[in-house]
């Protein structure tokens, strides 16, 4: 990912120098296991740990690939030129490089779980707080994008406080599918190396034993935390188009912060354009586009190919990169958001009432009015107000067939904005007792 849309702490999860330090450690505590069982002389297990505070020469590393065109081979071929070549002769003893690169990438993944967790709780905070700022701050709801009925804003944002914290109970449940490692040898047999190996360097690890690992670990794992990976990212995009829908001129409800100095525009100095959320919405695509190919990483050939390998360089440190720029963006958006509850209810008042319609409708049913006429005699006043700007109220007052039905008081009373607002309350316990934070 570009350094643009990247931030240092995650991005130095995927750098080479990381990957060749777990590379390290994983043969190093493998070392360990095997003196243990006395398998190796331990005086060449301790040799290994002579390279501890060895900063790997990445240069070097690709210079040996470059002549062995295998990348393992290439880094214990160096690891030697730190240790001895006879000291680092049991180096590797029983293992594949299935072993390395499949519990590196699982360590891997689980940091950048670690850091994604942390950004949505930063989220979650930022979204509860304006949620819980707004709660009776009143707006118009709106179905296919036509005002329909009352709502707040804080149950915006409680929305998708929910939708998040979805979001994060599953992110945490990849990452403990995805916290797995394998040392079990050329097909995954342990012929070569106990099993013992296996869990002493998980446990060193932070991982659990993989139960069957064919050589490879499956892929199945990898495929479920992308896919979560891909939810998260269109509940990002959810919010952002909320948003940038918010902002549009003729709604403007809410509007990203404005900071000074800063340009809307190289055309038009009027221009406030929702350009962080327009970058989400275009951040979670790209997010999403490792989903697909993560799930096509499950079928491998027999015990092993390295169809997968390609990918997955470049979609985990592409996807997680930006899933961490993405959620820390989106908290600044939320939590600097500017809101105009003055135009929320300018908007709701723009067709005189409309909005009311339902009340009324049922109000004649219970009046013992049949549905569908109640339906007509309330379409028949709403129709006034689309198409002649008529007040919705004054209509059904002078309408001799509603007025039959219902009394003036009975009609005004229908119109008691806080009649949609009155379980407010009920929905915010629901869905801050409910989830996390």
């Amino acid at each position: 990912m570009i350094p643009r849309y990247s931030r240092p702490e995650m991005v130095a999860i995927w750098s080479p120098e990381t990957k060749f330090r777990i590379w390290y450690e994983i043969e190093a505590h493998a070392c360990d296991a095997q003196a243990d069982l006395g398998v190796i002389p331990r005086e060449n297990a301790d040799a290994v740990w002579k390279a501890k505070d060895v900063e790997f020469d990445v240069a070097r590393i690709d210079e040996i690939e470059a002549v062995t065109k295998h990348d393992v081979i290439a880094f214990l071929t160096h690891l030697a030129e730190h240790v001895g070549s006879d000291q680092a002769r049991f180096v590797h003893q029983g293992m594949t490089s299935s072993d390395v690169l499949d519990t590196t990438l699982n360590v891997q993944l689980v940091r950048a779980a670690d850091i994604l967790l942390a950004d949505m709780d930063k989220l979650l905070e930022a979204l509860k707080r304006r949620a819980y700022e707004h709660k009776d701050t009143v707006r118009i709801g709106r179905s296919h994008g036509i005002h329909a009925e009352p709502t707040t804003m804080g149950l915006t944002f409680a929305r998708f406080y929910a939708e998040m914290a979805r979001g994060r109970a599953r992110l945490l449940a990849a990452r403990d599918e995805i916290a797995t490692g394998a040392i079990s040898g050329a097909v995954g047999t342990f012929a070569n190396i106990d099993p013992a190996v296996e869990e002493h360097v998980c446990a060193k690890l932070g991982l659990r034993p993989e139960p069957i690992s064919t050589q490879v670990i499956p892929r199945d794992r990898h495929a479920m935390f992308f896919a979560v990976l891909g939810v998260i990212a269109s509940s990002i995009e959810n919010v952002a188009i909320e948003i940038r829908h918010m902002q549009r001129t003729e709604v403007l409800e809410a509007e990203e912060f404005f900071s000074a100095g800063q340009k809307g525009s190289s055309a038009m100095p009027h221009k406030r354009n929702p350009v962080l959320t327009e970058n989400l919405t275009g951040l979670a695509r790209l997010i999403r586009m490792a989903v697909i190919p993560a799930m096509e990483n499950v079928a491998l050939w027999h015990e092993r190919d390295i169809s997968h390998s390609s990918v997955e360089r470049g979609i985990a440190p592409d996807a997680t990169i930006t899933l961490d720029f993405a959620l820390n963006r989106l908290a600044g958006v939320v939590d600097k958001l500017v809101i105009y509850p003055e135009n929320m209810l300018r908007n709701m008042n723009q067709f005189k009432g409309l909005v009311m319609s339902q009340r009324v409708l049922l109000a004649l049913t219970q009046a013992g009015v049949s549905r569908e006429d109640s339906y007509r005699l309330v379409q028949r006043n709403a129709m006034k107000v689309w198409e002649k700007g008529a007040d919705f109220k004054t209509e059904l007052l002078g309408d001799a067939e509603v007025t039959a039905a219902l009394s003036p008081a009975q009609i005004e009373e229908k119109f008691d904005l806080g009649y949609h607002t009155k379980h407010v309350d009920t929905i915010f316990k629901r869905v801050f007792e409910q989830a996390p934070l």
